[in-house]
């Protein structure tokens, strides 16, 4: 469904037009669930939506595909985008390992300045594809099996909770993030704060997709799921000197930094001062709220 429609069943209430001045619009989502795809183009900025909570609303799809935007059940292409409280599903039942059918992403991220708040995404291969741009995660919760937050977004999550289901049908344990930066100069990266990490079987935090991976957990429980290596170059066969995959004052069983891979990093206070701010992502000058 594109946003220029106002016919279905997703919205009950139409495009309300702010002051001129402002080409912003606002959707609220008053049903329990809707089984559709959700596009909103580039041409659509400044769209608020808003739905009843993240456990009474929902966009849900079922598909999988080799193409990972093909497969995406909610997809944003236009910045100044905010979502609250609404569930991003991609039920596609889970296939054969390291085949098309296991892509099924739940969301597409792929517009500057996009914020979620207390909203959920859920799929098990490729959840949530933060394919690039600023964007903010509060208070939301992901769930997935494989690289299932994946992209080159320049992206914070913030008091999220991330919770893992096992594949038990793979020999390899999977990675919540598979991030994609690729180069020095770029600056993207996906940062957890106060999070929890938490599920069922093992995962690594995070594996390097590209030569500049960059993944760093600060100040977050990681349950016994995450496993004493922590990350993983599995299926990358660059060197690892330039990967950025780190901790900052973690807690919890997961969080024991001996059996860590050679690359990763315990951040020190000045290390990671500058990730810890939604200055890394401008956020003072386009969130509405943060804390």
């Amino acid at each position: 469904m594109s946003m220029a429609m106002e016919t279905s069943n997703l919205f009950k209430l139409p495009l309300i037009p702010f002051p001129k001045a402002i080409p912003i619009g606002s959707f609220s989502m008053l049903g329990k669930e809707s089984t559709e795809k959700v596009h909103i183009p580039k041409t659509k900025r400044y769209i608020f939506m808003r739905g009843n909570g993240k456990g009474r609303t929902a966009i849900v799809w079922s598909q999988s595909s080799s193409d990972n935007i093909a497969s995406a059940t909610f997809k944003v292409e236009a910045p100044d985008f905010i979502a609250f409280g609404i569930s991003f599903k991609n039920e596609a039942p889970t296939g054969i390992a390291y085949t098309s059918q296991n892509q099924s992403v739940a969301a597409y991220v792929a517009a500057d300045k996009v914020a979620f708040y207390h909203c959920a995404f859920f799929s098990t291969h490729n959840t949530l594809f933060d394919y690039k741009g600023r964007h903010y995660y509060e208070s939301c919760y992901i769930q997935g099996s494989i690289d299932f937050i994946f992209g080159r977004g320049r992206s914070i999550f913030e008091g999220c909770e991330i919770f893992v289901i096992d594949d038990k049908r793979v020999t390899i344990h999977g990675s919540i993030t598979a991030q994609n930066r690729e180069s020095e100069r770029e600056i993207s990266g996906f940062i957890f704060m106060r999070c929890k990490v938490y599920g069922i079987g093992g995962v690594y935090l995070g594996r390097a997709k590209g030569p500049y991976s960059r993944a760093i957990f600060a100040q977050s429980y990681l349950s016994k799921t995450v496993l004493p290596q922590g990350w993983t170059n599995w299926s990358y066969e660059g060197s690892t000197k330039n990967l950025y995959h780190a901790e900052y004052k973690c807690h919890g069983p997961g969080a024991i930094t001996e059996g860590r891979a050679p690359w990763a990093r315990q951040l020190t206070d000045q290390q990671v001062a500058s990730f810890l701010s939604v200055d890394y992502i401008d956020g003072k000058n386009w969130l509405p709220a943060w804390h």
